[in-house]
């Protein structure tokens, strides 16, 4: 693993963390009009983080 390999990890893993904390924020409704539960904030972020 390189270093640029390892950024990029990082840097995922930033993007993923900031996105579950702006999807945690919102509130049961607003989750549900977008097709989430709050269950689902760490699945959805993590396979979007990965695409």
């Amino acid at each position: 693993m390189t270093i640029r390999d390892i950024t990029h990890k990082i840097q995922d893993w930033r993007r993923q963390r900031a996105a579950v904390r702006e999807l945690s924020q919102l509130s049961d409704r607003e989750l549900h009009d977008l097709g989430i539960s709050r269950a689902d904030i760490e699945f959805v972020t993590r396979k979007a983080a990965r695409a």
